[in-house]
């Protein structure tokens, strides 16, 4: 009676699986144990009930003795699975034996409220505050630059040990004396790992690429050089900082359950508890994560849009960022697309319950792009109206400004991981005409956001959503209505019409030409406005017409493209 598989499943298992509340019967009185065990994951036949949400075999199992508080190989208890499948009459015959309605997963640091509302079981849900499940409990908290630390020690020890084998030195490529530092010069297969491809995959450093390695793997050229008297960028991990904590309710405005984060509010769950690691709130992570209807039913019972998370973000500019998240090489929310309620609708919601119109974020969101980010432009700073203006989302704009925006702050100037292409030496005076750029001081306006600030520095074109058709409309908008400088410059000493030309605009270089805009402007790299027509990047094309029009208004052409 208790031959098992290969993997351990007897047939108790398999009537545990199926429901077979007379088969198990038949199988218990003939001795079948029911502390039997799988080769794989460590689960008894309660735990497969558990999961199945087989309410009678369950009970049968319970019934003969069987260990209610029994541990799969990650920890899970069967009140875990249940909780998960969803099956009060389950969950119920489990606290009636006994079971800790709070116990912790050992993987996470689950509890089976957690698992409720991971998958939206509400019934489950109920079950468990009413058994006095502790809906503030948070899961484990990881350190990611800790990790991170870890993980590179790793590697390298890793490397050594094959290294040996082979009879080599052990020294990762990137960290031999004759490969540090050395530039790629725009060479592919130099043998080098692979640059920003995070923790994961190649011999990284802790910040996410080799050591010496330019900064983004599609423009070689685009390389940092260290500089002792330079405050350093702030690493992905380091952005990142502590990551989990998350409670059930926080759980719930995750995967977008509102069934599920009903019932634990019903229940006296705080509407406002922040996760441990990173201190979102249940109505940022909705927002973020595009689970608008559910942000409202959160606005509705309590929730403050004032709160912050570690990073500056409010709901407010998680709405409006995530409406527009930028294209990526991995999964983005998409739920914003199905939701009866509209970003507008939920943005002047927020304002409407007290959300600051003007707050900005500290650091560029590590969420937004995670660590390969090719927009080109550092976030740090930004408002809820920058990011509506970079999106060209003119709707938004309109609305922000009627509830009291600032149309004119503009980002902060902080180190960034990314170099200029410049095309005079690196000792050579600063052309631009202006004094230098401070550390904490503005960086990009929205105007320059509106005018596709980035364009001209990398691939920004393949990840940058934004309103179709919308460019010149934003501008004109900011210009005409809210009073925007077309003269002003940002910390690169790029002008508006820099970034105009970079996309080959010529309506709106015209246009803010005729506005007043210097179109013989000369950035701190030492590039004329032609210079950002003329594929100033790798992969990017040059505009004949637009080159052909600057000219005619006797800009410098220093015929330094890179892309032809």
């Amino acid at each position: 009676v208790n031959a098992a598989e290969g993997d351990g499943f007897t047939a108790l298992h398999w009537a545990a699986k199926r429901g077979d509340a007379e088969l198990a019967g038949v199988l218990l009185s003939a001795g079948a144990d029911f502390r039997a065990t799988t080769r794989l994951g460590a689960h008894q036949p309660l735990h497969v009930a558990a999961a199945a949400g087989e309410a009678e075999v369950a009970e049968a199992l319970l019934s003969a003795g069987a260990p209610v508080g029994a541990a799969t190989g990650t920890g899970a208890r069967p009140i875990h699975l249940a909780a998960a499948a969803g099956n009060a009459r389950v969950l119920a015959a489990l606290v009636a034996a006994g079971a800790n309605v709070d116990e912790q997963e050992s993987e996470w640091g689950m509890t089976p409220l957690m698992f409720a509302a991971v998958k939206g079981r509400s019934d489950a849900v109920t079950v468990l505050m009413e058994a006095g499940a502790d809906a503030e409990m948070t899961a484990k908290v990881l350190d990611i630059v800790e990790r991170a630390g870890f993980d590179a020690d790793e590697r390298r020890a890793r490397q050594a040990r094959l290294a040996a084998r082979r009879g080599g030195t052990g020294i990762l490529y990137a960290e031999r004396p004759e490969n540090r530092g050395a530039r790629a010069g725009g060479a592919a297969g130099t043998g080098a790992p692979a640059a920003g491809t995070g923790t994961g995959g190649g011999d990284l450093n802790p910040v996410g690429r080799a050591a010496g390695a330019p900064l983004d793997p599609l423009n070689p050229e685009v390389e940092e050089e260290d500089d002792p008297d330079e405050p350093k960028p702030k690493t992905y991990e380091e952005r990142v900082g502590t990551h989990g904590g998350l409670t059930a309710l926080l759980l719930a405005a995750r995967e977008g359950k509102i069934e599920a984060a009903s019932a634990m509010l019903d229940s006296g769950a705080d509407v406002n508890r922040r996760a441990a690691g990173g201190g979102a709130t249940p109505l940022l992570m909705a927002t973020i994560n595009g689970h608008f209807d559910l942000a409202m039913e959160l606005l509705a019972r309590g929730a403050d849009p004032t709160l912050a998370d570690a990073q500056g973000a409010t709901p407010l500019y998680g709405t409006i960022n995530t409406q527009w998240i930028p294209k990526a090489r991995h999964p983005q929310p998409a739920d914003y697309l199905q939701q009866e309620t509209s970003h507008l609708e939920l943005m002047q919601a927020l304002l409407d319950a007290g959300a600051d119109v003007n707050a900005r974020i500290d650091s560029s969101l590590w969420y937004t792009v995670f660590n390969v980010d090719q927009l080109g432009v550092d976030r740090s700073g930004a408002t809820a109206f920058w990011r509506a203006a970079y999106s060209l989302d003119l709707p938004a704009m309109k609305l922000l400004v009627a509830n009291g925006a600032d149309p004119h702050i503009p980002t902060i100037r902080v180190p960034e991981r990314r170099r200029l292409p410049r095309i005079i030496p690196d000792d050579a005076e600063d052309p631009s005409g202006l004094p230098p750029a401070e550390y904490g001081g503005p960086a990009v306006y929205p105007i320059h956001a509106a005018a596709g600030v980035g364009y001209g520095l990398g691939l920004a074109a393949n990840s940058h959503r934004h309103a179709p058709e919308a460019w010149f409309s934003a501008v004109e908008y900011l210009v005409e209505e809210c009073g925007a400088d077309v003269t002003v410059r940002d910390h690169n000493g790029y002008g508006v019409i820099h970034h105009a030309a970079s996309r080959g605009d010529n309506e709106m270089i015209e246009y803010l030409v005729a506005k007043g805009a210097d179109p013989l402007l000369v950035a701190r790299t030492g590039q004329t406005t032609i210079d950002l027509a003329n594929g100033p990047v790798q992969r990017i094309n040059p505009f004949p017409e637009t080159i052909a029009l600057l000219e005619s208004y006797g800009a410098k052409n220093n015929h330094a493209c890179v892309g032809c």
